[in-house]
Order: structure tokens, then C-alpha cells, then sequence
């Protein structure tokens, strides 16, 4: 593929993900319970290409495992929903749930919603809003260029986060898929951390 069809696919599927989102109802489900919805990710900074996943942070004050239980038990009931699974990290430094969304559209696509349910006022509350916006405020469009393309030449069964494209090609000048994958070996070797640029 060309540069110009890759950038044809990355606008289909972000339009795709941003009809999902608005039809499914998730996250009126969420604002129905007093919560904030902040799109975050890859779609936000309009990266999304080839997978098909939504990432969602919504804030709330005083969460308990049955109050976000409770709104998963409203979203499990959106025709369309097929599994629902949940990682609970209300007990650590993140405050936050993080759920897990399967969802089939009417055309029988399936797509992802990782929606991290996070205590409001915490120290992550905006953090990953702050770090789409420095992204899209330093990426230069030939950088965009290059992270689009190499998502879309990475295989489907392989793994590389979205962060992992950023970091590599926005702070170290990556730009050929083999490079990045030597870059990410050699990253996950060091304790984890949250990259802003």
C-alpha cells in the first residue's frame, strides 16, 4: 500500500470507530451515571488504521467495585455487547477499573472499548488526555505519515502499543517497521513508564 491508501484506510476506519462509538451507547450509559467521558488514544489523535479498538477514560468520584459493576451490568445489556471483563486496580496507585468491552456491530464487525474507569481528582485524572494533545501538538505530519504506515504494515497477530509507534517515532526518528521492532525489544526492558513527549 501507498501512502495516499493508508491514509484512505486510517480516514475509513476513523470514521468507522467514531460511528460505533455514537451508535453503540456506552457512553451514554456512563454519562447517565454522573460520569465524565473523555476519548483518549489513538482515534482521539486520529492514528486508528487497522484496529478496531476505542479507548475511553471516564471519571467519577467515589468508586466502589459495586458502583462500576453496576454501570457494566447496564452496558451488558446493549444488544451487542459480548463479553464484558474488568481489571481492578481500584487499590493501587491508578484508582481506576479498567473494563473491557466486546462489542458487534449491526454489520458484524467486531470492535474493542477499553474504557478506564478512574477516581476524578487522582493523579492519572487527565493525564492521558494531556499526553494526546502534546502528541498531536509536536507530531509533524510527515511523523503522522510514518506511524500510520507502519501500523498498517505491522501483522494483525503482532503486538506493538500505540505509545510504542509514538515514542519510537516521534523521540527517536524510527521509521522502518524491522527498526521498531529491535526498539520495542529493547524498551520493554526497562521498567515501564508513561511516555509524554
Amino acid at each position: 500500500m501507498n501512502q495516499k491508501e493508508i491514509s484512505h484506510l486510517a480516514t475509513a476506519a476513523q470514521e468507522k470507530a467514531y460511528r460505533v462509538l455514537n451508535t453503540s451507547g456506552i457512553v451514554q450509559v456512563w454519562e447517565e451515571a454522573g460520569c465524565r467521558v473523555n476519548l483518549v488514544g489513538s482515534l482521539r489523535m486520529g492514528l486508528l488504521v487497522t484496529h478496531r479498538d476505542i479507548d475511553l477514560h471516564v471519571y467519577s468520584s467515589g468508586i466502589t467495585e459495586a458502583s462500576t459493576f453496576a454501570i457494566a451490568a447496564r452496558i451488558s445489556a446493549i444488544p451487542g455487547v459480548m463479553e464484558i471483563t474488568c481489571i481492578n486496580g481500584l487499590h493501587t496507585d491508578e484508582h481506576c477499573m479498567a473494563w473491557h468491552v466486546k462489542y458487534r456491530t449491526e454489520d458484524d464487525e467486531i470492535w474493542k472499548f477499553d474504557i478506564i474507569h478512574i477516581e476524578a481528582g487522582t493523579e492519572y485524572d487527565g493525564y492521558f488526555e494531556r499526553m494526546a494533545e502534546r502528541i498531536m501538538a509536536v507530531m509533524t505530519p510527515s511523523q503522522r505519515d510514518t506511524i500510520l504506515r507502519l501500523k498498517a504494515e505491522t501483522p494483525s497477530d503482532e503486538s506493538i502499543k500505540g505509545v510504542e509507534y509514538y515514542e519510537a517515532v516521534i523521540a527517536e526518528g524510527i521509521t522502518e517497521l524491522e527498526d521498531l521492532r529491535k526498539w520495542v525489544r529493547r524498551h520493554r526492558l526497562q521498567a515501564p513508564y508513561y511516555w509524554i513527549p
